[in-house]
């Protein structure tokens, strides 16, 4: 196997392998909204104003359920990470043949679950008449591509487990130019409408998990499964689950919150919902690099415990905390001073009222970023150490501070009352875990006698 293919993030500047992990991550999610928007660019000018409806309504929907199998590898993922950097290859062979046998079933268990659902889910979800039929015929697709979703979202997890966070960002970029170009196929040629935009998903993104699989055969040997591998373990199964099941509620408990302050916001009519939406478009351009950083510790982190290196556990994530708060600083003044001009990126100038909505909502939570950030610090970093349980209670406070503001406030005092459910939200997360990793670090204080895992 050549060199280049792995990167053991145990030796070397923790600085630099950081940085060289993050950026590549921080592109490919960058991409990754870049192809969500063109999605509904195209469904929009070439199918009409219903289908760009369709298509956006389905945002918090898709977050949840793909949210649930992300987080799902990437708990399995972290525990690949440590059996890599404890150099027990073994270990680390059976414990991704596990977590094949586990997105399946989860995957297959979805697909007829969602789909059984779907309508009345969309009914709960109070979508228009108008933009039904499309909205049911998008998501009916979606769940029945969710298993291709599995699929790559734990080769690619694979991957970065082992420090190759390059690869994963190249077949995206594939995954992203075969989907845009299907949607016009589908759309123009084929006149396929909305479903056309979900087929082109699903297929461009089979074709990036296949692209993943060639890719693993060919350069990673070190992955290669044997019969062996695939013996079942409830223990392991048991294990897996323990760090998995956590990070899927996490993110599905995210996407609650999200549809929560998005209803909180809705009681102020059409000009806050898009005044609203574009300042969290402009948002998440800039949080792709929390995203990012904390992806990157989670991997870090999971090879150094692995390694028993605790010592460079800390260094980490000083490291990392100083970079976040140097970015965190950068976008503050981005978001107070400039975030008027960036949010032309999304509605024209002449749309004054809904760029003061956006202007508001920057003012209320620019502040917060550091706490945003230090969010996906500290909770990766519990998890690539294997600890679960307390990052996914990191999200329920989060869950219930944004649920508290939104019902003290919605529809009785301004806009920008909605707005401070976010920075709520974010200093609840740190509550559990800021002290949680404390505690941990104290146990490690003998950083130089700290025993690399044993399993």
């Amino acid at each position: 196997m050549k060199k280049e293919t792995i990167n053991d993030m145990t030796v070397g500047k923790p600085v630099n392998l950081i940085l060289q992990f993050m950026l590549p991550v921080c592109l490919g999610n960058l991409f990754q909204q870049f192809y969500n928007v063109a999605d509904s660019v195209i469904a929009g000018q070439f199918i009409g104003v219903n289908a760009l409806a369709a298509v956006g309504s389905t945002g918090s929907l898709m977050f949840f359920v793909t949210g649930w199998l992300n987080g799902l590898s990437s708990g399995f993922a972290i525990i690949v990470s440590q059996m890599f950097g404890a150099k027990k290859y073994d270990r680390m062979r059976h414990y991704v043949a596990m977590s094949v046998y586990l997105m399946a079933f989860f995957a297959i268990i979805m697909t007829i679950g969602f789909s059984i659902a779907n309508v009345p889910i969309l009914h709960l979800m109070n979508s228009p008449e108008e933009v039904f039929h499309e909205v049911t015929a998008y998501m009916e697709i979606i769940y029945t591509g969710l298993i291709v979703t599995a699929a790559y979202n734990s080769l690619a997890a694979f991957l970065r487990a082992l420090g190759d966070s390059r690869s994963p960002l190249y077949f995206l970029i594939i995954s992203a130019v075969i989907n845009v170009v299907l949607d016009i196929v589908f759309i123009i040629s084929f006149g396929m409408g909305v479903e056309g935009c979900a087929w082109a998903t699903v297929i461009a993104q089979g074709i990036s998990a296949v692209c993943c699989l060639v890719y693993i055969i060919k350069k990673f040997p070190i992955l290669h499964l044997k019969k062996g591998d695939f013996r079942i373990s409830f223990k392991s199964f048991g294990r897996l689950l323990n760090l998995g099941i956590p990070m899927g509620l996490q993110f599905s408990i995210t996407a609650i919150g999200t549809i929560i302050v998005q209803s909180a916001v809705n009681v102020y009519g059409p000009v806050y919902m898009a005044g609203f939406s574009a300042a969290g478009k402009v948002q998440n351009i800039f949080g792709t690099v929390f995203v990012a950083f904390g992806a990157t510790i989670a991997t870090y982190v999971g090879q150094n415990r692995g390694a028993g290196r605790m010592d460079r556990v800390k260094q980490g994530v000083f490291c990392t905390q100083v970079m976040i708060f140097i970015w965190s600083a950068a976008v503050m003044i981005m978001m107070f001073f400039f975030g008027k001009y960036l949010v032309y990126l999304f509605v024209k100038s002449s749309e004054t009222d809904v760029i003061q909505v956006s202007v508001t909502y920057f003012r209320a939570v620019f502040w917060a970023y550091p706490f945003l950030g230090s969010i996906f610090l500290y909770r990766n970093t519990l998890q690539g150490m294997g600890y679960g349980l307390v990052p996914m209670l990191g999200g329920v406070f989060e869950l219930v501070a944004r649920t508290a503001i939104v019902l003290t406030v919605a529809g009785r005092t301004s806009f920008k009352g909605v707005c401070y459910a976010d920075p709520a939200a974010w200093i609840a997360a740190l509550v559990p875990l800021v002290p949680y990793y404390m505690h941990v670090m104290k146990k490690y204080k003998n950083v130089g006698k700290t025993k690399a895992l044993t399993e």
